[in-house]
């Protein structure tokens, strides 16, 4: 066995601690209650937490959030489907996700739960009423969080950033959350292992228990008031151009 690998018998501990993980949370809901927010943030907090709590996956957490989160349009680098446990665990908010994850077993039902937005991407047709239904929710007071590069990369570097839903931030006069997300593992080094982009959930996930240990850095980055932005196309590229300094940061060091 590779010294680099986590034992077979941590890899089993993990899936069965993750299946176990599964079963309680899909018992469990109805606490995640679109009717109430204090009651929803709190789910999701402990929903994130518990899933990387059962891979014995570490997470930092770097920079400032706003003080009073509410209402925020949150953009964030998209490297793995653990990018949604990690963003929950520290900042709670309603996503924006491809429509196939919709009908992911217990996981499709969580999304649906705690009021995510599925999308269509190859339809263009789905832009503007998600843009109403994202633009509604925000001025309700309540977050909401996508990944401007529509799909995953390797996490080593930043796909360009899609311009047309950060106009439902403009048009409720939201503040925009720069998020940037890098993977470490067990020597402190940047990986792509746990990306999801150019393979299927079963070997994602398998890379992710064979890791001797895994950590994953949250980094707030910058807040942008999309009041004060000229278009959607110039708030896209300062959100952008913020993330892209971050990610790139320590990237030459990947493994």
């Amino acid at each position: 066995m590779s010294s680099n690998k986590a034992s077979f018998f941590t890899r089993l501990r993990r899936l069965c601690r993750l299946t176990v993980w599964l079963l309680k949370t899909g018992k469990n809901l109805r606490g995640i209650d679109g009717g109430c927010p204090e009651s929803r943030n709190r789910a999701v907090i402990e929903l994130g937490r518990g899933a990387l709590a059962a891979l014995d996956i570490g997470l930092e957490v770097g920079g400032h959030a706003p003080e009073h989160p509410s209402g925020v349009l949150v953009a964030a680098n998209h490297v793995s489907w653990l990018d949604i446990f990690a963003m929950s665990a520290v900042y709670p908010s309603s996503f924006i996700a491809k429509q196939e994850i919709k009908s992911w077993p217990v996981l499709g039902k969580m999304g649906q739960n705690a009021g995510t937005v599925f999308i269509n991407r190859n339809s263009r047709r789905d832009i503007e009423p998600i843009n109403r239904a994202v633009c509604e929710t925000l001025q309700r007071g309540q977050n909401v969080s996508f990944f401007p590069e529509a799909r995953t990369s390797s996490g080593l570097g930043l796909l360009p950033f899609k311009a047309a839903l950060f106009q439902s931030a403009i048009d409720a006069g939201a503040r925009v959350l720069a998020v940037a997300l890098r993977y470490y593992d067990e020597t402190g080094k940047r990986t792509a292992r746990p990306s999801y982009a150019d393979v299927g959930l079963p070997t994602c996930l398998w890379r992710i228990v064979s890791m001797k240990k895994l950590t994953i850095k949250v980094d707030f980055v910058c807040v942008a008031d999309a009041a004060e932005s000229e278009d959607r196309y110039a708030l896209k590229d300062k959100i952008e151009e913020s993330i892209r300094a971050v990610v790139a940061d320590d990237a030459d060091i990947a493994v």
